[in-house]
């Protein structure tokens, strides 16, 4: 490129054409890029891929979290040797079966 100070150009017309012709290269590069990135289907696309990245970033914290928690609900029922915590499951089932006892008897009441 050449000194836009005050000195003198010494290019030849032959250099200033093609300085011409790199230079109009350039601009016509830069305005398909602007193209392409201003263009609908470019917004829409970045968009969908922000969501999306959001949503697995958002799944992935949720996994772990439940992860978590269905380990620790786990380690309440299992000792670390993997052996059941009969002092723990015992109740639990018990509890759940008079539930269940509950609700077929409701269910029976109601139709009789």
């Amino acid at each position: 490129m050449s000194d836009t100070s005050s000195s003198p150009d010494t290019r030849t017309p032959a250099q200033i054409e093609a300085d011409i012709k790199r230079r109009r290269e350039t601009l016509a590069e830069t305005l398909d890029e602007i193209g392409v990135r201003v263009h609908p289907k470019t917004i829409v696309g970045d968009a969908k891929a922000k969501v999306a990245s959001s949503i697995d970033h958002s799944l992935g914290r949720a996994y772990v979290g439940v992860n978590r928690i269905v380990g620790d609900v786990k380690g309440q029922f299992v000792t670390e040797e993997g052996a059941p915590r009969l002092e723990r499951v015992v109740p639990v089932a018990l509890v759940v079966v008079g539930l269940v006892g509950l609700f077929a008897v409701g269910s029976r009441r109601r139709r009789g």
